[in-house]
């Protein structure tokens, strides 16, 4: 699951996973090498490092999970990076999959493939920006921000220009200046006056694109207190959607500067500035560049084919995403990074980083003997996702096998979609590409249940909530009242037992789960959504999301669940009725 898309604040996932690892525990200098877990790990009550495959069967199993998820999950698919060589690994298993389940390919050219067109963009190294003739240097002055595609359109930004320079006061005071004295400007913006010894990535969208749309610039005086993993993130080439030209023209170009060249672009101290004082000029020309991603990122889409020859031209979807976040650096202690986050970061990568207290470090040392008594110190770089989303991978996996098993009537009357979608974690373009290229007709689809996260959910994972029935759902009645009726019927009258968790869907929610995973894009255009998922984690986008640590039986059941009420819907006489209004599908999504 990914941060908000189409907005700067999805960087953050990314900056959390490398700031993560920076404050957790460093790993012995000498450590032991990794080894099998020995008997004394499943003695414990817990589940092997490494499972061997077994034959699965046409019935949803606890057995059938484990032997996909510890495949899916492996090491040597090496994170699933959507646009890497293990993204493709991942994908060429679940196409080899559906394939010996007799699925019809859906993708591009009779291939169970969706080629979804992933770039790499990041700012030229040739790029130059002076301040009344004095040449600053990049990543040390001034950091350029990366484009998200379909915000910050791809070109050249104020090349052969002699741009004027005004302050518009500290980001995120709504005191400022106005959009039209921003307009044709560089603006600088001070740190937030209200937490001035705070980096701050997240005041970048309060400070001004949205606000002065037509500048030709932004600076935020933030530089000097960044921390140095997002520093190194911002000179990384960032991943994109090559959506063609943009629309709307340029947006404004967004940079972060030291407080010292914000003083030298204004002339004066910052602290004696009112907003609206007028500075030097600038010259720049920054520019992009884009390639593509060194490896296909690839939906997966395949039907089984619906008995009613009228309702078989329509669809219902069910989804997950392929992907996770790869190969992460530095490389740390798996057991120490696992003790840490349980008391530091109980919800992974969602909990901001922080140093351990003295008496958090006394906790956090106990846990970590104890797993040493389990097992020796292993080094860790490779985030699995066993949970985000191998679960919802492998549980799509296993429905599409006990519905490919279906023979006469048993088999649905609507046709089922399944797509894997790629490039969720980068900020949903795998669902973004298929509902924006669909290939079959996007009306044809009923409805959308989208699996994203179902391998956990306990009292532990989820505190004062989580245990053996919990599940949340997101989105079921946003736009159609019958399939929440459905869903929660169904749950009742086929005796699933489980207790539906939907505060995380309330309007307005600051989590904002609803606009989080694929299932939005789906909805975007007006086709009902359920989102399952028993929420974040101590491994959430960490490098200990390993399959040993999932409930099986839990997600078995949720699998169950998503099956049941897939049918349900497939085998209705009339499709569901959308009663409430649709988004606009090209705007930003609010929860």
């Amino acid at each position: 699951m990914r941060g908000s898309h189409r907005n700067l604040p999805r960087l953050a996932g990314a900056v959390g996973v490398l700031a993560a690892v920076a404050c957790a525990p460093s790993a012995p200098a000498t450590p032991e090498p990794a080894q099998s877990t020995p008997a004394s790990h499943e003695s414990a009550g817990l589940l092997p490092l490494k499972h061997a495959p077994q034959p699965t069967s046409a019935d949803i199993s606890v057995p059938d999970l484990m032997t996909r998820l510890y495949i899916y999950a492996d090491d040597s698919m090496m994170g699933r990076e959507a646009g890497t060589i293990g993204n493709v690994k991942a994908t060429d298993y679940i196409a080899g999959q559906v394939k010996q389940l007799g699925l019809q390919p859906a993708g591009e050219n009779g291939t169970y493939f969706q080629t979804v067109n992933m770039i790499e963009q990041g700012v030229d190294t040739a790029s130059t920006l002076t301040v009344a003739g004095s040449a600053l240097a990049l990543g040390k002055d001034y950091v350029v921000l990366p484009q998200v595609p379909g915000f910050l359109p791809f070109g050249d930004h104020m090349e052969g220009q002699a741009v004027p320079v005004i302050y518009g006061g500290p980001a995120g005071d709504t005191t400022g200046i106005t959009a039209a004295q921003a307009a044709g400007k560089l603006v600088v913006l001070s740190a937030p006056a209200d937490q001035p010894g705070k980096p701050g990535w997240q005041f970048w969208s309060r400070g001004g694109l949205d606000r002065y749309p037509d500048a030709v610039g932004i600076a935020v005086a933030t530089l000097d207190v960044s921390p140095p993993p997002f520093i190194a993130f911002l000179a990384q080439p960032q991943s994109g959607l090559d959506e063609g030209e943009p629309q709307g023209g340029p947006a404004p170009l967004g940079i972060l500067i030291s407080n010292a060249i914000a003083e030298q672009m204004l002339g004066a101290p910052l602290s004696g500035l009112k907003p609206g004082a007028a500075g030097k000029t600038v010259d720049a020309a920054v520019r992009y560049r884009k390639a593509p991603v060194p490896y296909p990122a690839r939906n997966v889409v395949a039907i089984l084919p619906g008995r009613d020859p009228v309702l078989k031209h329509q669809y219902v979807a069910i989804g997950a995403h392929n992907d996770h976040v790869g190969i992460q650096h530095p490389v740390v202690e798996h057991d120490s990074l696992k003790a840490f986050n349980r008391i530091v970061r109980p919800r992974g990568a969602e909990d901001q980083p922080r140093p351990a207290t003295a008496d958090e470090m006394v906790k956090i040392n106990a846990i970590k003997d104890s797993l040493r008594k389990i097992s020796p110190p292993r080094l860790d770089s490779i985030a699995n996702g066993a949970d985000d989303d191998g679960s919802g991978t492998v549980s799509v996996l296993e429905i599409a096998q006990k519905m490919a098993s279906l023979k006469g009537d048993a088999v649905p009357r609507r046709s089922i979609l399944f797509v894997w979608h790629t490039g969720e974690e980068k900020g949903l373009y795998g669902s973004q590409w298929f509902t924006d290229h669909p290939t079959v007709p996007r009306d044809s689809i009923v409805a959308q249940l989208n699996i994203d996260m179902i391998g956990r959910g306990t009292a532990a994972d989820v505190p004062g909530m989580g245990g053996d029935d919990y599940l949340q759902l997101i989105g079921s009645r946003r736009l159609s009242t019958q399939l929440g009726d459905l869903v929660d019927s169904v749950n009742q009258a086929n005796h699933h037992g489980f207790k539906f968790d939907y505060s995380y869907d309330a309007p307005g929610h600051p989590a904002q789960i609803y606009c989080r995973s694929d299932h939005y894009m789906y909805a975007r255009y007006g086709i009902p959504i359920t989102f399952f998922t028993t929420n974040e984690h101590q491994d959430y986008h960490q490098v200990t999301d390993e399959p040993q640590y999932i409930d099986y039986p839990h997600m078995a059941r949720v699998a169950q669940l998503v099956d049941d009420i897939a049918m349900t819907v497939a085998n209705r006489d009339q499709r569901l009725v959308v009663d409430h209004p649709k988004p606009d599908p090209h705007a930003a999504c609010r929860q």
